[in-house]
């Protein structure tokens, strides 16, 4: 585990240190997203092919939708952003902010509201033998559990335990009390993501555990599979998770590895480091900037459908983004507004 950490700390440093262009950042950061969405929904049974959940997100008309699968891959993209906002604002995790990553994750677009946890006993069954694989403990006792789970992470003895083994403690715990009926998995990971951004393990937003696990699938349920009985009430509670965290570890330490290895080819033509500048912006800014790749000046219906938003609301953005000195108006006609980029952010397009 001390070589995992090393590992983990050596990879961190050598990224951050690389100079890279904010368009090669954006890039490898999008890159990242999709890989996450697409893994951690594949865990969980969805069908979709990595370009196809490309497809979904960037909105692009596919043969044969399949409802389900892409309501789940957009459900944990758009809960990536608010994660994003959530570590931008380094608050501390709160069950309020957990149940509203759950929301979205669940499919709630406007007006998310955050999700009470389950009100009966829920079972996890082998889909092959309908035999038990795991049994959470009881409704009544998730509120209390939650409660002294998030207590636990925010203690101050708790932060003195490195980042990586507190995202995996995190990550464990979450999926043993499996506060909801579904989406437990693609929570508990969103959540592990959290915690290693607030904890600065962000690695700028270029890497994806999720990746690991896809690849990974038997060691990882293996992994998380601890204790004497499927019962939590049984043994699971109180079981040694050493091998977890071992498993945590080494699997954040080949993420880490891998970013290294593409970040340090794609910063190999960018001569600047961006990363201050970029760091200003929302995750919606960032998408954007995709945008301004391909030309100079650009609509709110552009924007609009790069977001999945309604135009109206594509355009109420635009003006706030104009206010808000990220964009200016080029064109001010009423139907064919443009937009560029505001003067300080023009130099995130070079290079």
């Amino acid at each position: 585990m001390a070589n995992a950490l090393m590992r983990i700390e050596a990879a961190k440093q050598a990224v951050v240190d690389l100079p890279m262009t904010a368009t090669v950042q954006a890039r490898l950061r999008e890159t990242a997203r999709l890989r996450s969405t697409h893994y951690s929904t594949q865990i969980e049974g969805n069908r979709l092919t990595l370009e196809e959940a490309s497809h979904v997100i960037q909105r692009k008309p596919r043969l044969k939708p399949r409802d389900r699968d892409e309501a789940e891959v957009l459900g944990y993209y758009r809960a990536l952003d608010e994660l994003e906002n959530l570590a931008k604002r380094k608050l501390s995790v709160s069950e309020t902010a957990i149940k509203t990553i759950h929301s979205i994750v669940m499919g709630q677009k406007q007006r998310v509201s955050p999700t009470p946890y389950r009100d009966g006993q829920n079972v996890i069954k082998d889909s092959r033998s309908g035999g038990i694989v795991y049994m959470p403990p009881g409704a009544k006792d998730v509120p209390k559990l939650m409660k002294e789970f998030i207590k636990w992470l925010n203690a101050s003895e708790s932060q003195e335990i490195p980042c990586p083994i507190r995202a995996a403690i995190a990550h464990y715990q979450f999926a043993t009390v499996h506060p909801y009926y579904d989406g437990n998995g693609r929570t508990a990971r969103l959540l592990t993501t959290l915690v290693l951004h607030l904890g600065g393990y962000d690695l700028k937003g270029f890497y994806s555990l999720e990746e690991y696990y896809a690849h990974n699938l038997s060691d990882y349920y293996e992994a998380i599979s601890v204790g004497p009985s499927h019962n939590y009430y049984e043994g699971r509670a109180e079981a040694d998770i050493t091998g977890w965290i071992e498993y945590f570890c080494i699997g954040m330490a080949e993420s880490f590895e891998a970013v290294q290895k593409r970040a340090k080819e794609s910063a190999s033509a960018s001569e600047k480091d961006q990363s201050h500048i970029l760091r200003q912006l929302d995750p919606r800014q960032r998408r954007a900037l995709q945008l301004f790749e391909e030309s100079e000046n650009v609509t709110a219906a552009q924007v609009g459908k790069l977001l999945g938003i309604q135009p109206r609301t594509a355009r109420d953005l635009c003006q706030k983004w104009v206010d808000g000195g990220f964009l200016k108006v080029t064109d001010p006609a009423r139907k064919s507004r443009k937009y560029c980029l505001a003067k300080q952010y023009e130099s995130l397009m070079q290079g």
